[in-house]
């Protein structure tokens, strides 16, 4: 495995703007577990949600006294393959996982596995990638570990065949953390916490940026400013139906003859059917100048994601599944109107009609579009209310008094299989 190097961040830096209360839990927990030693591990430093919450995350377990760590997977090409297989399963599509994809499965977590020598006080899991390494760690008698699977994704109707082979992986935890408990499918018997991820507001993707600047770094990709400008900002992945938000924009665009539609992703290392189907998405785009594909590959990074957000008229998540969508908690953190498919876990970020709107279709999606672009003023107020909602809920103090609580439980033997 690789250590992920973070930097350092300061949680002193957030208590202007998260809830004095949610501040003085986290000094409490952070004392009662100071010195305890925690490792994450998932299978990309780059390119995912997951990745971008531990950016953040991890530094700050250790700034309030604890000694945290984030691996990342050492793996071939094709276990990705595999495990991307695993990830649609879980989500619902029906998956084949033929021996030789459960041996190479198996064996490269046994190898990472292997790796784990230091002696950790607690070791979370992240998704399907690595669940089966505790399968294989090894026990140290003379040192107490506690096992937490984190699962990020919407597993309420996984393929069964595949569910039934990792559920004796799961049921080896010592808890599992869901987003939501309608992701919790049948047949756990470890105990369960929900916890839903976050956004940091002081990253380079959230950060406060002028509406100069925001204007100046996306009129560098092209888009014309002083025209309406839809946004989706995604993996190139089918769950997030960037076809049907093309549908959407050539839908507004029968009224709105000047709106522009900018579709910005990054291509991660832990998802090789996202250079598949960014092709399929340029194909199905045809040219059309209005529409622009962007991803890290163009040199769009966090600021300039950030610089998206801040500019568009209207913000996207137009997902089919989703486990939580940090991009809508981005999206409102902007003050920008967000319209968001009513799936997963968009609706606990999303009230319908008071801080954005939750849509079921293309057509209902493409409405709302253009009540947003036909009344601006009603819609920002909308927003504001949604970045509120953000600073309440989905900021990361908020997961970090959420985990330290978590730790505390089990050493205190309130969380019990």
């Amino acid at each position: 495995m690789h250590e992920v190097n973070v930097g350092r961040k300061m949680l002193a830096d957030y208590r202007s703007i998260v809830p004095k209360d949610l501040m003085a839990e986290i000094d409490e927990l952070g004392e009662r577990l100071r010195g305890r030693k925690v490792l994450h591990v998932n299978a990309t430093a780059f390119g995912g949600g997951v990745a971008e919450i531990l950016y953040t995350l991890v530094p700050l377990v250790s700034d309030v006294g604890l000694e945290a760590h984030w691996q990342i997977l050492t793996a071939p090409p094709e276990f990705f393959n595999v495990t991307k297989s695993f990830h649609n399963g879980l989500q619902g599509h029906q998956v084949d996982f033929p021996p030789e994809a459960q041996a190479l499965y198996e064996e490269v977590c046994r190898t990472n596995a292997a790796e784990l020598t230091h002696p950790y006080d607690f070791v979370v899991i992240h998704d399907p990638q690595p669940l089966a390494m505790r399968n294989f760690a090894v026990r140290d008698e003379d040192h107490a570990t506690w096992w937490i699977w984190r699962c990020h994704i919407d597993t309420s109707n996984p393929d069964r065949a595949l569910y039934e082979y990792l559920l004796p992986s799961i049921n080896r935890y010592d808890s599992a953390v869901y987003t939501l408990a309608d992701y919790v499918p049948e047949g756990l018997s470890v105990p369960v916490r929900e916890i839903a991820p976050t956004i940091d507001p002081l990253a380079p993707k959230n950060m406060q940026l002028s509406t100069e600047d925001a204007t100046y770094i996306v009129r560098q990709f092209g888009i014309d400013v002083t025209r309406p400008l839809l946004l989706q900002v995604s993996r190139f992945d089918p769950w997030k139906d960037p076809l049907g938000v093309v549908d959407v924009y050539r839908t507004v665009k029968a009224k709105y003859s000047d709106v522009q539609l900018a579709l910005v992703g990054s291509m991660a290392s832990d998802d090789p059917e996202g250079w598949d189907y960014l092709e399929r998405v340029i194909a199905y785009v045809g040219g059309d100048p209005d529409v622009f594909i962007l991803s890290n590959l163009d040199n769009v990074g966090s600021v300039e994601i950030n610089a998206f957000q801040s500019h568009a008229d209207v913000i996207l998540q137009k997902s089919t599944r989703e486990g939580f969508g940090l991009t809508v908690s981005e999206g409102l953190w902007k003050g920008r109107p967000v319209i968001g498919g009513a799936v997963g876990g968009i609706p606990l970020q999303i009230e319908d009609g008071v801080n954005g709107y939750l849509v079921n279709s293309a057509a209902e999606c493409a409405e709302r579009c253009l009540q947003v672009l036909n009344d601006p003023l009603r819609h920002r107020e909308m927003a504001l209310r949604g970045k509120e909602k953000v600073r309440r809920e989905f900021l990361t103090p908020r997961l970090l008094r959420d985990d330290l609580r978590l730790f505390a439980d089990l050493e205190d033997g309130r969380i019990r299989p």
